[in-house]
């Protein structure tokens, strides 16, 4: 009879890894960032044929950044146009808009943005005091701060707001400080 397999540690904190595509791998970007390119780039996309994912409009590309928060500067913005679109032809695909998207967020991490005091200080209103490296915002720290504020918020947003913050991994788990600033980022609170 051949040896029982040992059961796979369960582990209930962890949300299942999304896997990064080939694209994603050659960018040196998270599977999470190429999600949310993609769905950035989806709300503008127009079907052409020979691209899988659509095209999206050059006039459509500074708004597309901005929804990930990664506005491009005037002459950035200039520049990447030139890049996607080499030929005038008023479309950018989807790989360009990922490499230069992914550009961008390489910038953004480079340059550092907020310290991350500030980023820590934030956590702390939120989380009530309890900012350490294991802390989490939860759905009473959220119910808290919207009662501080006398805003009248229902509990299901709230929940909503949890699972967009840390991937759906579920409201028990909370919002961990990167999760915080990774929503704070995209909100605009920080570039």
């Amino acid at each position: 009879m051949p040896p029982k397999r040992k059961a796979a540690a369960a582990s209930t904190s962890a949300a299942p890894k999304e896997k990064q595509s080939k694209l994603a791998k050659e960018h040196n970007i998270s599977a999470r960032e190429e999600r949310e390119i993609k769905e950035a780039f989806a709300l503008f996309a127009e079907p052409m044929e020979g691209e899988k994912e659509g095209v999206i409009p050059a006039k459509d590309v500074r708004r597309a950044m901005v929804a990930l928060g990664i506005p491009p500067t005037k002459p950035e913005l200039k520049e990447f146009l030139e890049i996607l679109d080499p030929d005038d032809e008023g479309y950018a695909s989807y790989e360009p808009f990922v490499a230069i998207c992914a550009l961008k967020l390489h910038a953004r991490a480079d340059s550092g943005g907020p310290a991350a005091d500030e980023v820590d200080e934030a956590f702390r209103l939120f989380t009530g005091g309890s900012g350490g490296d294991d802390a989490t915002l939860t759905l009473a720290h959220l119910k808290r701060v919207a009662m501080t504020l006398k805003q009248d918020v229902d509990e299901q947003l709230l929940k909503d707001m949890i699972l967009e913050a840390n991937g759906g991994a579920g409201v028990g788990k909370g919002v961990g400080r990167a999760e915080f600033e990774d929503v704070m980022r995209r909100a605009g609170a920080w570039k």
